[in-house]
């Protein structure tokens, strides 16, 4: 289902996402609802599969769109399946206190259609009830669950937003950093904290949760979803004992070192452009394969919006393109 706006109009709606549901002022669990209930309804494609899982104890859902024999993952693909397919773990935003999988699901369908693969979204835990490391716990169990599983295909890991800095996190910061769940079958060696990872996608990510958002008044005045005052809840109540400037939970500051090749997406108008642009350049001094892609005159976290906004389309070509490459 296509249905094309003009990103104007698609602005505005965002606008009023931000102002309804990402509001400092309404308690998490009302804001929670707001957003479920304002984004978390977009159609999917004919063919699509949503299956329900539990990975090492963290709720999932595995994303499969297509039809058998047309060359998208089937619909009856489950979290074991043997085929040499890649895997795509993508772990939502939400400022790690609002949010769940449906938000990314409508993505995550498309993102299968064209690529060939299987998303599968962890519905890891939120603050403030689970504040850090909870998350970052989940994520990795995530992950130990979908290597030690997988065979044959590639494992690539996303986010979006917090989710972005989820990933990061999970891959960057030091094995002991907020960890007690076992390492991952692969082994986890070296600088990252999790290995056999072939790739990892961040979409507008947030990575730096100390940084002072309010310091470029005309980006703060450009993003229509994300405000200071929203991140600066958020993040107290990720870690209100933790010092923000750590690496496990902004891992913009992690060694960036041996990190899989990076695919980062971002809009010119998001308050967390500088931490996409930031990476982007830390990794590539650090040697990694980076493919850095940021769109005039788009918010935060557009790229959820294919088949609505043409730059969304855009991001999700270079999605599928940065997945399909890594399963050649």
């Amino acid at each position: 289902m296509t249905l094309r706006l003009p990103a104007a109009v698609v602005r505005a709606g965002a606008h009023q996402i931000g102002r309804r549901a990402l509001n400092p002022a309404l308690p998490w669990e009302a804001q929670r609802r707001r957003l479920d209930l304002l984004v978390g309804s977009w159609p999917l494609p004919r063919g699509t599969s949503v299956t329900k899982t539990t990975l090492n104890g963290v709720r999932a859902e595995v994303v499969a769109a297509g039809r058998p024999g047309t060359g998208a993952m089937s619909r009856n693909a489950t979290p074991d399946s043997r085929t040499a397919v890649a895997t795509v773990v993508h772990f939502h935003g939400g400022g790690y206190c609002v949010g769940s999988p449906a938000e990314a699901r409508s993505w995550a369908a498309r993102l299968s259609v064209r690529a060939g693969c299987r998303v599968i979204l962890p519905d890891y835990r939120l603050a403030p009830d689970h504040p850090y490391p909870s998350a970052l716990q989940d994520a990795r169990a995530v992950l130990d669950s979908v290597l030690s599983e997988t065979r044959g295909g590639p494992v690539v890991l996303s986010g979006d937003s917090a989710g972005g800095g989820l990933a990061l996190a999970a891959l960057a910061a030091p094995p002991e950093s907020g960890d007690t769940t076992p390492a991952t079958a692969s082994g986890a060696a070296g600088v990252s904290g999790i290995s056999g990872v072939s790739g990892c996608m961040l979409l507008s990510p947030w990575l730096d949760l100390a940084a002072d958002r309010a310091a470029v008044p005309e980006l703060v005045r450009r993003d229509v979803l994300l405000t200071p005052a929203w991140l600066e809840a958020c993040a107290r109540a990720y870690a209100p004992t933790v010092d923000l400037a750590d690496p496990s939970i902004s891992p913009l500051n992690a060694d960036l070192g041996s990190l899989p090749p990076l695919l980062i997406q971002s809009g010119a108008d998001d308050l967390l452009a500088p931490d996409a642009e930031r990476l982007a350049v830390r990794a590539k001094d650090a040697g990694t394969d980076v493919t850095y892609t940021r769109w005039p005159g788009l918010w935060h976290d557009f790229v959820l919006q294919p088949d609505l906004v043409a730059a969304a389309d855009s991001a999700l070509t270079q999605a599928s393109w940065f997945v399909t490459r890594l399963s050649g």
